[in-house]
C-alpha cells in the first residue's frame, strides 16, 4: 500500500504542477485553482495513513493557503503565486524524503512553510478564524487527545447518478466513534408530484466523538468529496458549528474551518445534463491504468526484437531455397513481417511517454537557478506532449538541468544589464519539442547575451586546449564549449564553474545515439539543440553495400534514391564531385571512402546516390555500391565496447547472422569539406552549425 501511494504522488505532483504553471500564466479560474487544492488535499489525507506527519503538516499548511485563494480570501499575486510554486517543489521533496525514509530537511521547508503562514496572518480575521486554529491545535495534538468533530454534508445530483448511497456513508462513518446523526427535510416539497430522488434535497449533520484528527473522515469522503457539499469542523464549547450547507452550494464559500473539497455545480443538472454528467463520472471512474514493472515492459522488447531478427533469418533462408515468387510462403512472409510490426508498434507505444513530466521537472531547475543567480527568468515549455521511449526521457534529465542552468548563469544577463541593453528585464527561456522523421529535437532557447566567441577562444587557449595560432572557424569555437574541462565561469559556485557540465551533456547525448547542436547571435540568444532517436530499440533501415560490406542507413535521413546519369554529375575542386538535381548541386559523399575503404574503381553512374537531409547539413548525397533490402532492424550500442566511432550509430543483426554496422549520416555530413563551396555555388549564405 505504501508503495501504491508514493506512486500516486507522482501523479498528484504532476497535477499539482500543471495546476501552478497554468495559474503563473494568468488561468486562475476556480476549475485550476480546484485541481491544485484537490492534488495538495489528496497528498495530506492519503500521508496520514502512514503517519507521515512533516509531509501531512506541510501539505495541511498548504492547502488552508489554496482554500483562502480559492475562496477568494486571497489575491493572487507575483508574490503569492511563486511562493505557491515554492511550496509545490517542496511538497515534492517531502514525498521523495519519505519515500526514502529520510530525515526532513527543515532548513528547506521552514522558510517555505513561514511564507505561506504569512498570507494566513495576512487574510481578514472574522470570528471563523478561531475555528481555524483551534483545528490547526487538534491537528498538532498529541495521539491520546481527542475531540469531537461535526461533519455535515449535502449530496448533489451526481452523487446519486453516480450509484452512491448516503446510508454507506453515514455507515463509514458511524464506525470511526459514538455518533449523533440528524437529517436536514426543508428543502423537500410538499406534493409527491414535486418529488425526484435524484435532486439531492436533503442534508446530514454527523457529530463523531473520540477522534484524533479530521483525517479518517475525509477518508470516508475520499472518492465522493467532489460529489457533495462538505463541512468538517471540530466542535468546542465557544464555538457555534454552522448551519448544515445546502445542497448544490460550493465548500469554497465556507471559511477557514472547512477542510473538504472543490466546490459542485450551484446550477442544478436537468434533463441531458444529468445523463452526461452520469455517463462523465461512470465513465472517469470506470476508465482504468495498469501499473507495470519496466522490467516486464525491457523483457517484452528484447523478446520483440528477437521476434524481428527471426523474421529476417526467415526472409534470409527463402530468398537463398531459389523458391519461385508465387510461392505461398512468401505472402506468409508477409503477413509475418506485418504482424512483427504491429507487435513492435504496440510495444513501443507502451513505453513511449511524453516529455511533459521532464520539462515540469525543469521548470523547478530554472526558478532554482534564477534565484540563485539573482536573474528574472520565465521558462516557456512547448511541445511538452510529445512522446519519446522512456529509457530517453529519463536519461535526459541531467544533461538537460546542466543546459537550464548553463543558459540561466551564463546566456540571460542580469536584469540592470537587460534594462540597459533595452531588453525586458526578465529575461526568456524556451525548452520545446517536437518529432521530425523518425525522430525528437529538444530546442533549449534563451534571449540572453549570445557567445562570445573571442573570449570563448580566449580560454580555450589558456586552457591549453587549443594551440594559440591555431585558425579556428565559428563552428569550431562553438564546438569546444563541449571540451572537457572547459568553463567560462570566473569562479566556482553551485551552479557552474568546474567545468564539467557541458562536458557531462555531450556524453550523454552521445550514448543516447544523439547530436547537440548550437546556434548563437551575440547580443540576442543562443539555442542549443538535441535530436535523439524516437526509440533505442527498433527502426527503419535500408540494407546497403559498401566495398563488399553490408550496412545500414537510417531510413528516416533518406529524401529519395538517385541512379545518376553523367549530365547530373560535376566537379569541384580536385576531388569533389556535385548531383545536379532540381536546378541544385548537391554535394556527393563517397560513403566508402568515408568509412575508411580503399576507393571502389566503379564510376559513379554505376553506383546509387542516398539523398539525405540532416540538421547540420540541408541536403548531400551519399554514394553507395548497391542497395538489397529495407527492412526493421533491431539497433545494438556499441558505446559501451568501442566507445564513440565517428560516422557510426550502432550496429545491427542480420537474417544470416552477420553484424551489420548503422550509419550515422548527420556525423558523414559533418565531415564534408565540399558542403560550403557548394553552397556558394548555389548563392546561399549558410552558416555552419555547431554539432557533436
Amino acid at each position: 500500500m505504501r508503495d501504491v501511494f508514493f506512486e500516486e504522488c507522482e501523479d498528484l505532483i504532476a497535477a499539482l504542477t500543471e495546476g501552478l504553471t497554468a495559474m503563473r500564466d494568468g488561468r486562475t479560474d476556480s476549475e485550476t485553482v480546484n485541481a491544485v487544492f484537490r492534488a495538495v488535499h489528496s497528498v495530506k489525507g492519503a500521508a496520514g495513513a502512514f503517519a507521515l506527519d512533516d509531509l501531512v503538516g506541510f501539505a495541511h499548511t498548504f492547502e488552508t493557503v489554496l482554500d483562502h485563494v480559492r475562496s477568494q480570501r486571497l489575491a493572487l499575486d507575483d508574490r503569492i503565486l511563486h511562493v505557491l510554486q515554492r511550496s509545490g517543489d517542496v511538497l515534492a521533496d517531502l514525498i521523495d524524503t519519505a519515500r526514502e525514509d529520510l530525515p526532513t530537511n527543515q532548513a528547506q521547508v521552514d522558510p517555505v512553510m513561514a511564507d505561506l503562514q504569512s498570507f494566513l496572518g495576512d487574510a481578514p480575521a472574522d470570528a471563523e478564524d478561531f475555528v481555524f486554529e483551534a483545528l490547526t491545535l487538534a491537528f498538532d495534538a498529541p495521539d491520546d487527545a481527542t475531540s469531537t468533530y461535526v461533519v455535515t454534508f449535502a449530496p448533489s445530483a451526481a452523487f446519486y447518478t453516480s450509484g452512491n448511497d448516503p446510508v454507506l456513508i453515514i455507515a463509514a462513518l458511524q464506525a470511526l466513534g459514538p455518533t449523533r446523526v440528524s437529517v436536514d427535510t426543508s428543502r423537500l416539497p410538499t406534493s409527491l408530484e414535486e418529488l425526484h430522488w435524484q435532486d439531492g434535497l436533503l442534508s446530514w449533520r454527523v457529530e463523531i466523538d473520540g477522534l484524533g484528527s479530521d483525517l479518517p473522515i475525509l477518508e470516508v469522503f475520499e472518492f465522493v468529496d467532489d460529489l457533495c457539499a462538505l463541512q468538517v469542523s471540530l466542535r468546542s464549547a465557544d464555538t457555534d458549528i454552522p448551519d448544515p450547507p445546502q445542497a448544490g452550494t460550493t465548500a469554497a464559500a465556507t471559511a477557514d474551518d472547512v477542510v473538504d473539497t472543490p466546490s459542485v455545480d450551484p446550477q442544478p443538472d436537468t434533463g441531458d445534463q444529468k445523463a452526461r454528467s452520469a455517463q462523465d463520472r461512470g465513465g472517469s471512474r470506470a476508465a482504468t491504468s495498469l501499473r507495470v514493472d519496466p522490467e516486464r515492459i525491457d523483457r517484452l522488447i528484447n523478446a520483440v526484437g528477437e521476434l524481428i531478427i527471426n523474421q529476417s533469418v526467415i526472409s534470409q533462408r527463402l530468398q537463398q531455397a531459389n523458391l519461385p515468387n508465387a510461392a505461398e510462403l512468401f505472402a506468409d512472409l508477409d503477413d509475418y513481417k506485418l504482424l512483427a510490426r504491429e507487435i513492435q508498434e504496440g510495444v513501443m507505444a507502451i513505453r513511449a511517454q511524453p516529455v511533459k513530466p521532464l520539462f515540469q521537472r525543469m521548470l523547478r531547475i530554472a526558478r532554482e537557478a534564477a534565484d540563485a543567480t539573482g536573474k528574472l527568468v520565465e521558462l516557456i515549455t512547448e511541445g511538452d506532449a510529445t512522446e519519446v521511449d522512456k529509457t530517453v526521457v529519463e536519461r535526459l534529465a541531467d544533461p538537460l538541468t546542466h543546459m537550464i542552468r548553463n543558459a540561466i548563469d551564463h546566456g540571460i544577463e542580469p536584469p540592470d544589464n537587460r534594462a540597459a541593453a533595452g531588453k525586458n528585464r526578465q529575461g526568456k527561456l524556451r525548452l520545446a519539442a517536437r518529432q521530425r522523421s523518425g525522430s525528437i529535437v529538444i530546442e533549449i532557447a534563451d534571449d540572453g547575451a549570445g557567445l562570445n566567441r573571442p573570449k570563448i577562444r580566449e580560454i580555450a587557449v589558456s586552457k591549453g586546449l587549443v594551440a594559440e595560432d591555431a585558425q579556428l572557424s565559428e563552428t569550431e569555437i562553438d564546438h569546444l564549449l563541449f571540451a572537457p574541462g572547459f568553463s567560462t565561469a570566473k569562479e566556482v559556485t553551485n551552479l557552474s564553474g568546474r567545468g564539467v557540465g557541458m562536458d557531462v551533456v555531450k556524453t550523454a547525448i552521445t550514448a543516447l545515439g544523439g547530436r547537440v547542436a548550437i546556434t548563437s547571435q551575440f547580443g540576442q540568444g543562443t539555442t542549443f539543440s538535441i535530436t535523439l532517436p524516437l526509440t533505442l530499440a527498433v527502426m527503419d533501415g535500408m540494407i546497403i553495400n559498401l566495398g563488399g560490406q553490408t550496412m545500414v542507413v537510417p531510413i528516416s535521413s533518406i529524401l529519395e534514391t538517385v541512379r545518376p546519369k553523367a549530365a547530373d554529375l560535376s566537379q569541384i575542386g580536385l576531388n569533389n564531385t556535385l548531383l545536379r538535381i532540381r536546378g541544385e548541386y548537391v554535394p556527393i559523399i563517397d560513403l566508402a571512402e568515408r568509412m575508411g575503404q580503399s576507393a571502389t574503381p566503379r564510376e559513379m553512374t554505376d553506383r546509387v546516390l542516398l539523398l539525405i537531409q540532416t540538421d547540420s547539413v540541408p541536403q548531400c548525397a551519399l554514394a553507395v555500391d548497391d542497395i538489397f533490402d529495407q527492412r526493421q532492424v533491431v539497433v545494438k550500442s556499441m558505446q559501451g565496447n568501442y566507445g564513440e566511432i565517428s560516422g557510426i550509430s550502432g550496429a545491427t543483426i542480420l537474417g544470416d547472422g552477420k553484424i551489420a554496422l548503422i550509419i550515422d549520416p548527420e556525423a558523414v555530413a559533418q565531415g564534408n569539406t565540399a558542403y560550403a563551396a557548394t553552397n556558394s555555388q548555389n548563392g546561399r549564405d549558410v552558416s555552419y552549425v555547431a554539432a557533436c
